[in-house]
């Protein structure tokens, strides 16, 4: 076990680049939403419909992690990314609303296998410095978010809507290569050679009281979250841009976001959790307001500052979470996934109805409102 306390650089970059390649192709629906909503007469609520399917999965999330504690993760890790490859490259084919649900579906499953083990395995070889593994792999999906959106419309520019099946052997190479990479990683033997001493009952009541502070937090920045990830695209071409115009600047917002995860579990590690959360918590909704109202001069500056600090509380959450959780940490991620991932889904439910009524400019401002709520939450964490 000695090994584990030194922060193991290369198998932490190894995981972050598998992240990358999963997240890719996760991140194809909202650059060519405004195709899909063509092409299938989709209304915002539907479209929010359509994410909660994704999202479904994250229910299992906590019997995952159970499974996860128990087997060799990395197969997970390995096999994820070929799956999401395959089901995301179909999303331009899909002939009904139906078809693109289930393929969502499937996508919400692949997800679900992948991130729960991953930032376990993070933090069994970052040794002590948690907050900085935790950016790393976060990098890698904020990274692929950027990536991500440009690679599904060049697909689309070149193939049309229909060809997007025509990046599925990129998908399966992925995973072959990575297979080559990580099969070697024990890492799981670790994690099961830890005792547990502590039931599982026992293990979720003790962190009853953090998970309710941690929903509150989640749920409230998941508004704003949501809106901008999910809507900016179709939020541009509503204003008059081009589809290019909304896929560079979701890609902007991404490769803004990245930096920030990349610096913020590091800033974490040496000012305290909590007090890097606060400063987020109050600078990303003040920036989404004040983006609603800029020109074309501010968008862009605006839309770099806002990804900086609206992304950057991804690492800082899993690293809290990680270290709550010496006991069962697979169940304990599986469980917080679980809470973001349905705060996601009822969000963005209600993002929609809201962009169906008051249109998306106002949903974007009240989305803003909203987020101002997960201070107080913060205010409410132990270190």
């Amino acid at each position: 076990m000695a090994g584990i306390k030194k922060f193991q650089t290369g198998n932490v970059l190894l995981i972050s680049i598998s992240h990358l390649l999963h997240d890719i192709y996760s991140s194809f629906l909202a650059p060519i939403l405004p195709l899909l909503i063509e092409k299938l007469s989709l209304s915002y609520s539907l479209v929010g419909l359509l994410t909660i399917i994704q999202r479904l999965p994250s229910l299992l999330n906590p019997f995952v992690g159970l499974l996860a504690d128990k087997m060799q993760v990395r197969y997970l890790i390995i096999i994820t990314p070929a799956v999401t490859a395959v089901v995301m490259s179909l999303l331009g084919s899909a002939p009904t609303f139906t078809v693109l649900a289930i393929l969502l579906f499937v996508m919400g499953l692949s997800a679900a296998l992948f991130h729960v083990p991953a930032p376990v395995m993070i933090r069994k070889i970052s040794g002590a410095k948690t907050g900085k593994g935790m950016s790393f792999y976060m990098l890698g999906g904020e990274i692929a978010r950027t990536l991500g959106p440009l690679i599904i419309l060049g697909a689309v520019s070149i193939w049309g809507l229909e060809g997007t099946y025509k990046l599925i052997p990129f998908g399966l190479l992925a995973s072959v290569i990575l297979y080559f990479r990580l099969r070697k990683i024990k890492i799981s033997e670790d994690m099961r050679s830890n005792k547990m001493g502590v039931g599982i009952r026992k293990t979720i009541s003790n962190l009853i009281p953090f998970f309710v502070v941690l929903s509150g937090i989640v749920f409230f920045r998941a508004f704003m979250k949501s809106a901008l990830s999910t809507f900016l695209p179709t939020y541009f071409t509503v204003q008059g841009e081009s589809l290019w115009a909304g896929g560079i600047a979701l890609a902007v917002l991404q490769f803004a976001g990245a930096i920030g995860t990349l610096f913020s579990g590091s800033i974490s590690d040496r000012i305290g959790r909590k007090s890097t959360l606060i400063i987020i918590s109050i600078a990303s909704p003040v920036l989404m307001w004040l983006f609603t109202f800029s020109n074309d001069l501010f968008t862009i500056p605006l839309l770099v500052i806002m990804g900086f600090f609206l992304f950057a509380s991804g690492p800082v959450l899993l690293a809290l979470v990680q270290d709550r959780s010496n006991e069962r940490p697979s169940l304990i991620n599986g469980i917080f996934l679980t809470i973001s991932f349905s705060a996601s889904s009822i969000t963005i439910m209600l993002v929609g109805l809201l962009g169906d009524k008051f249109g998306l400019e106002l949903t974007f401002r009240i989305a803003a409102l909203i987020a101002l709520m997960a201070i107080p939450f913060t205010l409410m964490l132990k270190e």
